[in-house]
C-alpha cells in the first residue's frame, strides 16, 4: 500500500487537455469482407497483430473504427505483457493506463495494471493528474516495458491512475499521447522520443489512417509511411510552432464564399477527437447554413441533405481540402442524421478550430517530429 501514503504526501502537478472524449460505442457491423486484415480480425478479436516493413522500417498497427466515434489499437506494458487497449491521441502526451490500486464500479471492465506481476517494474513518489473534455485522471508515475506492435521501448515512463472521474461508460483501457513532450502532465520522456533514442524507429514519424463508416482497415504507423495507404502528393504543411500539431489555415469557404477563418486561423490536428469543433459563434453561422436544427446537445438535419449540401472546404497552405456533407452529415443509432460541427468548449482570443476525425478520414495524415510538419493526402 505504499502507493496509498505517496498519494496523500506528494501534491498533485495540474494539467489540462481540452480533448472532446466520446462515448465509445460497438462496431457498427459484424466484419465482412475477403481480405486479410478482417479475416484475422474474426479469427483474434482481441489481439490485433503489427505488420512490420523490414526494407522501410515501418511498423504498421491495426487499429479498430468503434463506431466512428473512437480509433483504439492495443499495446503492451510489463514482462509478461498485459494487454491494453488505448486511444492514440495526438493532442496529449502522456501514456497511462488504470492501476490495480484504482477500485471503482466503473473500471470493472477495463483491463488495470498489476505492477507485482511485471518483473521489469518500477515505482516513483512523482503523480500527476490531467484533465480531458470527459474527465480527469489522477495518477503516479511509474517505469517498465511497453510495446507498441514490435516497438519496444524499455524502461518507459509512464502514468498508472489512482483515481478517475467521469469518462462515462468508457470502453478503452488508457490514452498513448503522441503529442510534443512540451505539453506532458508527467514531465517524463515522451515514448515517441524514445524510440526514437533506444533505436526502435530510424524516423521520427508517425502517420493515421482512418477507415470511413462500415469499413475496417485503419492503422496508425511508427517509423515511416507506407504509400498505398493514400492518393496523389503528399503535402508538407509546416507547423504553427514545433509544440503541438497545429498548422495554419487560410480560410473555410463554402459555395465560394468564406464562411470562417476570414483573416486565416490555426488548426490542431486531433486523433483523439470525433468531430470538428471551432468558436461558438461561427459553428452557429455554419449550422444556419447548412440548415440543420438544435436539438439537445446535436444539430439535427434531414438525411437526404447529403445529396443536396455543397462541401465545406478548408484552405490549407494555399490548397483546398473539401470536406463534402456525406462526411459532415452523420447518422446515429436511432436512423436520424446530425452534423459533426461542434463548439469548442475552450474559448482563446484567436480563432482556432480542432479537426477531428471527420476530418483525418479524409486526409492520410504524417506527424513529422523531425521536420516540425505535417503531411496530408487523400486517403484510399
Amino acid at each position: 500500500m505504499k502507493w496509498l501514503v505517496l498519494l496523500g504526501l506528494v501534491a498533485f502537478s495540474e494539467c489540462i487537455f481540452k480533448v472532446p472524449l466520446r462515448r465509445l460505442k460497438t462496431m457498427r457491423k459484424t466484419l465482412s469482407g475477403n481480405n486479410m486484415l478482417n479475416n484475422v480480425l474474426k479469427e483474434y478479436p482481441y489481439r490485433l497483430p503489427q505488420i512490420s516493413f523490414r526494407d522501410s522500417n515501418v511498423t504498421i498497427l491495426p487499429l479498430r473504427n468503434m463506431k466512428d466515434i473512437f480509433y483504439v489499437g492495443n499495446i503492451t506494458i510489463g514482462t509478461p505483457p498485459p494487454e491494453f487497449q488505448v486511444v492514440f491521441d495526438s493532442t496529449s502526451s502522456d501514456l497511462w493506463v488504470p492501476s490495480i490500486f484504482w477500485n471503482s464500479s466503473t473500471c470493472s471492465t477495463l483491463v488495470r495494471f498489476k505492477h507485482r506481476q511485471s518483473s521489469t517494474f518500477r515505482t516513483t513518489n512523482k503523480t500527476f493528474w490531467i484533465t480531458y473534455g470527459a474527465g480527469t485522471m489522477k495518477g503516479v508515475v511509474a517505469h517498465d516495458t511497453v510495446r507498441i506492435g514490435d516497438l519496444v521501448s524499455i524502461d518507459q515512463p509512464f502514468g498508472l491512475s489512482m483515481a478517475e472521474y467521469g469518462f462515462m461508460d468508457r470502453r478503452f483501457d488508457g490514452i498513448l499521447g503522441l503529442n510534443y513532450p512540451r505539453q506532458s502532465c508527467s514531465k517524463t520522456k515522451w515514448i515517441f522520443d524514445k524510440l526514437k533514442s533506444q533505436g526502435a524507429i530510424s524516423e521520427p514519424v508517425f502517420a493515421f489512417y482512418l477507415s470511413k463508416d462500415e469499413q475496417e482497415g485503419s492503422v496508425v504507423m511508427f517509423g515511416g509511411v507506407d504509400h498505398t495507404y493514400y492518393k496523389g502528393e503528399l503535402n508538407s504543411l509546416p507547423l504553427v510552432k514545433a509544440d503541438d500539431w497545429s498548422i495554419h489555415v487560410d480560410r473555410i469557404s463554402m459555395r465560394r464564399e468564406v464562411i470562417a477563418c476570414s483573416d486565416g486561423c490555426d488548426a490542431l490536428l486531433d486523433t483523439g477527437a470525433s468531430f470538428i469543433h471551432g468558436p461558438g459563434r461561427l459553428i452557429d453561422d455554419i449550422q444556419k447554413l447548412i440548415g440543420s436544427e438544435q436539438r439537445d446537445f446535436k444539430h439535427y438535419i434531414s438525411c437526404s441533405a447529403v445529396n443536396t449540401l455543397p462541401s465545406i472546404i478548408f484552405t490549407i497552405n494555399g490548397i483546398n481540402y473539401p470536406v463534402p456533407a456525406q462526411a459532415y452529415i452523420l447518422k446515429g443509432s436511432t436512423g436520424h442524421c446530425y452534423t459533426a460541427f461542434r463548439a469548442k468548449r475552450v474559448r482563446t482570443s484567436t480563432e482556432s478550430w480542432v479537426l477531428g476525425d471527420v476530418f483525418l478520414r479524409l486526409y492520410f495524415s504524417v506527424f513529422d517530429r523531425g521536420n516540425d510538419r505535417i503531411g496530408l493526402a487523400p486517403a484510399m
